[in-house]
């Protein structure tokens, strides 16, 4: 596949409570927007098309037309073609594997993506509420204050009847995720701190939310925005950028299921996804990976402890019903021979839902080019992601390595 340069970005802070501070949607586009092209040395007039992620901006911020707010936010892209994609939770990959498009097609050189969610300005209670449109309205999770938590009780629940589920590898993944947090100087659990019963099944420490899940299985509500620039090859050329210097997008797989939950889960076969491990496959052919063992980190969409073991077992890299081994044998943990998500996660970093697939390109194409600061991966040149929207219902997986790499 033809390579997409990452030629820099800027992330917010996710411990930031923006309403809080007076600000909005324009204020979190704008900073990451500026913060990525200074990151990546390039005018905002030198920008031809941008592509926003984003799932709610209607409905915390009452705030549509998010490719005009794009505009607002940074008036040097006036009169350049923006438009905004969702894909609940997978809205950022989308915007990315859009702008990736519209650059392998030619149709232009230099893009700017932006993932951002407002998500703090309301009540948990509301915010839930909200969410819970990313799933099939008015036929699932019918009445739960908490839609997300249900939903992927029920996923945990199927992992058990599968496979067997021990609650020790939820524990022990919510803890490997939040130590990694506080490595990250922009997590949103960077400063939290926990008691060792708060990984365990103690009702007091780590009360139940919803089914078998507790406290720690869940992600929580996040502001924030990542942006990205990336760069067509030709672009990269002209400019006189030595590629094998660049984190470039080598893959990608993006494949979509139903929205329900049920209908998923009711489906035989070796994975309990497998259009998630088609989507991961594709990434691999198109960029060229014949073997998991070049993988040296993992961004893996883990909104639930349970969605992270799960997502680990569509990569390859374990059987089904097999990755609590992994965390046993502390394959995914640092200094293992595959980490998994060294600045936290979903958990621990922060989930604004429609950032998250950007972010996850992000920190992949600083892992590569050893610009990751305290959570870099020593000697990682080649990174996985892979985004999930609803319940496994939209799926994208990218594969970032290095422009000179074959």
């Amino acid at each position: 596949m033809m390579p997409v340069y990452v030629l820099g970005g800027a992330q917010t802070d996710f411990a930031r409570n923006w309403a809080r501070e007076g600000l909005g949607l324009v204020d979190l586009v704008r900073e990451a927007s500026l913060g990525a092209l200074v990151d990546a040395e390039v005018d905002a007039a030198a920008i031809e098309v941008v592509h926003v992620g984003n799932l709610l901006g209607e409905l915390f911020a009452g705030q549509a037309h998010l490719g005009g707010l794009a505009v607002t936010a940074v008036p040097e892209l006036s009169g350049r073609p923006s438009m905004r994609h969702e894909a609940a939770c997978a809205s950022g990959s989308c915007a990315v594997l859009a702008a990736g498009a519209d650059l392998r097609a030619g149709d232009y050189d230099l893009a700017l993506v932006v993932g951002v969610e407002l998500m703090r300005n309301v009540s948990a209670r509301e915010g839930a509420a909200n969410l819970g449109s990313a799933a099939w309205a008015g036929h699932e999770a019918v009445g739960a204050d908490y839609p997300w938590p249900t939903l992927f009780a029920e996923v945990a629940d199927a992992y058990d009847a599968r496979y067997g589920l021990d609650p020790a590898h939820l524990g022990a993944f919510a803890r490997t995720a939040f130590d990694n947090a506080k490595g990250n100087p922009l997590a949103q659990a960077r400063d939290w701190d926990f008691p060792a019963a708060a990984f365990t099944a103690d009702d007091v420490a780590n009360p139940l939310v919803a089914g078998r899940l507790r406290r720690t299985d869940c992600g929580r509500i996040t502001d924030g925005a990542v942006a990205v620039v990336l760069a067509s090859p030709r672009w990269v050329a002209e400019h006189g950028l030595d590629p094998g210097r660049l984190a470039c997008v080598r893959g990608f797989g993006h494949r979509t299921d139903t929205l329900s939950l049920a209908d998923k889960l009711a489906r035989p076969g070796p994975v309990m996804f497998p259009h998630l491990r088609g989507a991961v496959g594709d990434a691999y052919r198109r960029a060229g990976v014949v073997d998991t063992g070049r993988l040296d980190v993992a961004e893996l969409h883990d909104c639930f402890t349970v969605t992270g073991l799960v997502a680990l077992e569509h990569l390859g890299v374990c059987g089904p019903g097999r990755a609590g081994r992994l965390l046993e044998e502390g394959v995914i943990g640092p200094g293992g021979r595959l980490p998994v998500n060294p600045g936290g996660g979903l958990l621990g970093l922060g989930h604004p839902v429609g950032a998250t697939g950007v972010r996850m390109v992000l920190d992949a194409a600083r892992q590569v080019t050893g610009r990751a600061g305290a959570i870099q991966v020593e000697g990682a040149r080649t990174a996985l992601t892979v985004n999930v929207g609803g319940s496994f219902t939209t799926v994208v997986s990218t594969i970032v390595g290095l422009g000179g790499d074959g």
